[in-house]
């Protein structure tokens, strides 16, 4: 069996080895060990150079998830393998988990068409710059949409710029002559041919998405795919899901059909109409049709961001579709595949209980403040105190830091980050900002460099107070 050793610090001993003690029965034998420091935090790969001799026996090495450093060279000092765990230590179970699922999120089979609705408004340039933004979120095609009755003179002129710079291009319009124009120009697809229109399709080398004449209209559209799989043809079939509550089952049921009558066509769905029309998150929108969308064997979805509230859907529906995907090939339910998509809540809020904190906190003896969350509130403490409030402004009197302008500013960031992830159910982490999924872009963490002294550090005021315990620099 793996025997793994756990580094971590004073502080954090006695939870570390009931987390793991938890897991029973363990997939591996362990050891936990303290490098003599009080928190774990700041253990760095050249603090773990200087301090841990005696790995013996042992087939890996597991550090706190914020150890800096380089560990690979570490490791190879040491002459075992030494690795990350998870920030916080109550989330060592789901690691292991994560690890033995070995889940593949690379995958997916639904392709993203992003449509920039505005493009007639936008110059070239603008449709450029969209373009690179909607890709970098996830789109493998990139739609230019035709506004009715509104003049696009730059449509070809978009379509040769988006393929000299490699985009797949796609021409949204129910204008024939615009379509002409889009696949004439070198658009790869057209949107959107009905019955009436097929004729488009015979005229340029573009693949038609094809419609019925209405949503409702099913008829029309088997009559449309039947006319395309006879000419030998490739194309889309689109069957147009519909808002809430103006028939969005009626349209689900359609696709359904859609699917039975012809097992092997390729189909795309439009979410836009949900996704933009309902006051809603749109990443659990998102979650649930793109799990539709798995089940149906949906080859591609086309999606806006016109809404403010839409402003993430394409980075939204490229992680819903890894992970729908995933849970589809691998049978197993949408859960523990990945976070991103929630956005508001933590499934695992706080790791931490009231009474595991008043234990940690009893055992703290330097000035630096901590802060934690709990179901019962805000918890700042020190070695002169344990306070607990839901209000940040009734700790305030308890912190004495009246005179130093830096560090109340410092903490004054810390309690409303604590009271927002303590109001929506999120996980804080002291120092850290507040993870929102694929909701907010998040600049990836260099854990091979140093943390530089914090903006609050620069001046300081006469009157020294207690610092908080990550308010220092990391050495």
């Amino acid at each position: 069996m793996e025997r793994i050793l756990f580094l971590t610090g004073r502080l954090a001993h006695h939870s570390l080895e009931k987390v793991l003690a938890g897991m029973a029965p363990a997939p591996f034998e362990w050891e936990v060990r303290e490098l003599g420091l009080q928190v774990a935090g700041l253990m760095t790969a050249d603090m773990i150079q200087r301090r841990l001799h005696d790995v013996a026996g042992f087939d890996r090495v597991l550090v706190p998830g914020r150890c800096r450093g380089d560990l690979v060279a570490l490791g190879a000092r040491l002459g075992v393998p030494v690795e990350r765990g998870p920030e916080e230590l109550k989330d060592l179970p789901r690691h292991f988990n994560r690890a033995a699922r070995a889940v593949d999120l690379s995958r997916y089979d639904t392709r993203i068409f992003a449509e920039i609705v505005e493009a007639p408004q936008l110059g070239v340039d603008g449709v450029l710059a969209r373009a690179r933004e909607l890709r970098a979120c996830g789109a493998d095609v990139i739609d230019l949409g035709c506004l009715p009755e509104t003049p696009f003179p730059h449509l070809e002129d978009c379509v040769a710029a988006l393929k000299a710079e490699g985009f797949a291009v796609s021409v949204d319009s129910l204008n024939p002559q615009e379509l002409l124009r889009g696949g004439r120009a070198g658009a790869d697809y057209l949107l959107s041919l009905s019955l009436d229109s097929l004729w488009i399709a015979d005229e340029v080398a573009s693949t038609p998405v094809i419609i019925p004449r209405e949503p409702s209209d099913e008829a029309s559209l088997h009559a449309a795919v039947e006319t395309m799989l006879r000419r030998g043809r490739p194309f889309l079939a689109d069957a147009i899901l519909d808002p809430i509550p103006f028939g969005l089952l009626a349209s689900l049921c359609r696709y359904q059909r859609l699917r039975e009558r012809y097992p092997e066509l390729a189909i795309m769905m439009g979410v836009g109409n949900v996704t933009e029309l309902t006051e809603a998150d749109t990443s659990g929108i998102n979650a649930v049709l793109f799990g539709i969308a798995a089940e149906l064997g949906v080859a591609a979805v086309l999606t806006t961001e016109v809404s403010g509230h839409a402003r993430r859907a394409v980075r939204e529906a490229d992680v819903a579709r890894r992970v729908m995907h995933a849970a589809r090939e691998t049978r197993s339910l949408p859960k523990g595949l990945s976070d991103a998509l929630m956005t508001v809540h933590d499934k695992r809020p706080f790791p931490d209980s009231p009474d595991e904190i008043a234990e940690t906190a009893a055992a703290v003896r330097d000035p630096s403040f901590r802060v934690q969350v709990s179901a019962q509130g805000l918890h700042v403490y020190n070695r002169d105190g344990h306070h607990v409030a839901a209000d940040p402004f009734a700790l305030w009197p308890k912190l004495g830091l009246e005179d130093d302008g830096g560090h109340a500013f410092y903490m004054g960031v810390e309690l409303a980050r604590a009271e927002i992830a303590w109001s929506l159910g999120k996980r804080y982490t002291q120092d850290q900002p507040l993870a929102w999924g694929c909701a907010v872009e998040r600049a990836a963490e260099d854990l091979l460099a140093w943390c530089a002294p914090a903006s609050t550090k620069t001046r300081r005021a006469p009157a020294q107070r207690p610092e908080s315990v990550e308010d220092k620099p990391q050495t």
